[in-house]
Parts: structure tokens; C-alpha cells; sequence
């Protein structure tokens, strides 16, 4: 029943040159640059719903996209902006992917205490945070694992890879025999302070 949902897609690009980002703020109104507390320029997209951080080295990051294609969009929405208000832009780097971010849910609960006994590269620790962490090197990812069966994939290249991450971790625990109904899904021990 693995599901998977896009929460995030993180793309750059580069346009190769330097941008004069306080004109910029003044020529776009759906910027905001204030060097003081960040040195990008905020570009904010309605459609597709994005935010494209663009520094003076040409360098751009967009977020807030949820799917690869949709970010893909966005830096070239963008950049067509940036091409209406009169700046030359000779030459764009491709558009690459850097993180996919997504929510899943492998169906049932999840024995983590003994995952975390079993389970190679993986970090538990209940009294600082509730879920178990696994760093997954094929595909690369980082999922973090809860005892109801969900989790959050981040780290992945590709939405792809982030369901290769989901089918993989699923496979996984049910070989190590560590997956169960969900009715029987407890809450990780509380443990009392003072």
C-alpha cells in the first residue's frame, strides 16, 4: 500500500552571470531583497506556486514546487521574467534536480525499537525524536520512520528514487519481520522528566 506524496522539490540552475539584485528588487514587485538578513533575492511565483532564490553570482534555487516538472517550470517562468524586464541572459545551466521531498505510508506499523536493533545505518534515539532515522546509500535518501508506519523521505534525486526509497524500506522490514497491523501500533515509551 506504499503511498507517496511530493511535499517538496528543490531545483538550481545558473545563468552564468552576475545580476545586480537591489535593481532587480525595484523592477519586480513580487520580490523582496533585504541583504541584511539573507543575500538572495526572494522571487515569488503565483503560478506555478514557487519561490526562486537568486543570488548576484547568477546561481538560482527554487522551492516549493511538488513535482520535478513544476520546478523545472518555475526557473523557466523566472527566467522569462527576468528576460521581459530587459535583462540579457546569454546562457542558462540545466535545470538539476538537488532534493525531492515526500511523505509516505507503507501500510501498517512498524516495530522501531527492534528496527533499530536489526537495521544497518540507522540512528534512534525516542527521547530526542519519536521516529527511527535510516540513511539508505542505494538510492540515496534519508527516511525517517515512524511506529505508525509513516515517514518522510528527503535526500533523493528524483521522485523516482524517493519511491525506489519507500519500496525498498518496506521490503526490508517485512523480511526482518518488524511490520504488523496497524491496531497494534503502540506510542514509543514516555519518559518522565525530573
Amino acid at each position: 500500500m506504499n503511498e507517496l506524496k511530493i511535499q517538496n522539490v528543490v531545483a538550481t540552475a545558473n545563468i552564468n552571470q552576475r545580476l545586480h539584485l537591489p535593481s532587480l528588487s525595484k523592477a519586480y514587485v513580487n520580490t523582496e531583497y533585504q541583504p541584511r538578513r539573507f543575500p538572495g533575492l526572494i522571487f515569488r511565483l503565483k503560478q506555478p506556486k514557487t519561490t526562486t532564490l537568486l543570488f548576484s553570482t547568477g546561481k538560482m534555487v527554487c522551492t516549493g514546487a511538488t513535482s520535478e516538472q513544476m520546478a523545472r517550470n518555475a526557473v523557466k517562468k523566472v527566467v522569462k521574467e527576468l528576460r521581459k524586464g530587459k535583462i540579457i541572459l546569454r546562457w542558462m545551466s540545466r535545470i538539476a534536480i538537488q532534493n525531492v521531498v515526500a511523505t509516505g505510508d507503507i501500510g501498517s506499523g512498524v516495530d522501531i525499537e527492534a528496527a533499530a536493533d536489526i537495521v544497518e545505518n540507522v540512528m534512534y534515539e525516542p527521547e530526542q525524536f519519536p521516529g527511527l532515522i535510516y540513511r539508505m546509500s542505494d538510492p540515496k535518501a534519508v527516511i525517517l520512520l515512524f511506529a505508525s508506519g509513516k515517514c518522510v523521505i528527503t535526500g533523493a534525486k528524483s521522485a523516482n528514487k524517493a519511491k525506489e526509497a519507500l519500496d525498498i524500506i518496506q521490503a526490508l522490514l517485512r523480511v526482518q519481520g518488524l511490520i504488523y497491523p496497524r491496531s497494534r501500533v503502540h506510542r514509543t515509551r514516555e519518559i518522565p522528566i525530573g
